[in-house]
């Protein structure tokens, strides 16, 4: 079988925000989004070192599955502890994560908090991850619409996070799937999606020829929207192609 290529484009911006707690980046078929939490002390750090730290312990030779996605993240809580244990006043610093994997056949990802990611295949959304949240939490008990998520006022209430003292439960899929050229997968922290809405990830995706021009296409139109208070917003685009 032919192994897939990816085309990838990134982002982050500060938005209305006096600092950047956003991190991202990626390597040899692994991407990692993390979201530092305002308020609880060197948000900026704890997710340059959760996304660091995965990315370091990712080795592309092994296979892509559970245990070797878990020991990613459990990488990223430990550099965010060793940090914590140096500097005892950044013992309070919090981040949600999303990382994607893949070989080049098949994929994997998983979450903890409200960083996202998105599968778009055959050009409309077929897949997003459930934010560890308040709000998510009234999705799932049917008082809330998903699309409702976006502007909750408890929207920053999170219930998983990396960083603190309680056991890692990220949320992943049972096993890899398969995936196939013009796969389209977007993470991105709650910044970004809170004011790209998925029918608009569909539109920038049809009228984009590769990774650059999608990121672009859906950041315009989240910076015209001017929202008030526009918190940090990143993302990465990843554009699954046969060549």
């Amino acid at each position: 079988m032919t192994l897939l290529h990816f085309d990838t484009a990134q982002l982050t911006a500060t938005g209305d925000r006096s600092n950047n707690e956003d991190y991202c980046d990626y390597r040899d078929g692994c991407w990692v989004v993390a979201d530092g939490l305002g308020g609880h002390g060197g948000g900026e750090i704890a997710s340059q070192l959760a996304v660091e730290g995965l990315l370091a312990s990712w080795d592309p030779e092994a296979p892509v599955n559970n245990s070797v996605l878990m020991r990613g993240i459990e990488a990223a809580a430990a550099a965010i502890r060793l940090r914590q244990e140096r500097e005892p006043g950044l013992s309070g610093m919090r981040t949600t994560l999303v990382v994607l994997a893949t070989d080049g056949e098949r994929a994997l990802w998983a979450h903890i908090g409200d960083c996202r990611l998105y599968l778009l295949r055959g050009g409309r959304v077929r897949l997003q991850t459930e934010d560890h949240s308040v709000p998510q939490a009234l999705v799932r008990a049917k008082e809330l619409t998903p699309a409702e998520v976006r502007h909750h006022p408890d929207r920053n209430r999170l219930l998983r996070v990396l960083g603190d003292d309680k056991p890692l439960r990220p949320d992943m899929p049972d096993r890899p799937f398969a995936i196939q050229a013009g796969d389209a997968f977007l993470l991105c922290s709650d910044g970004f999606w809170e004011g790209v809405t998925e029918g608009e990830m569909e539109v920038a995706l049809a009228k984009s020829a590769n990774a650059t021009e999608w990121l672009e296409r859906m950041a315009f139109g989240l910076r015209r929207k001017e929202l008030s208070g526009q918190d940090n917003y990143t993302a990465l685009a990843i554009l699954a192609t046969g060549s």
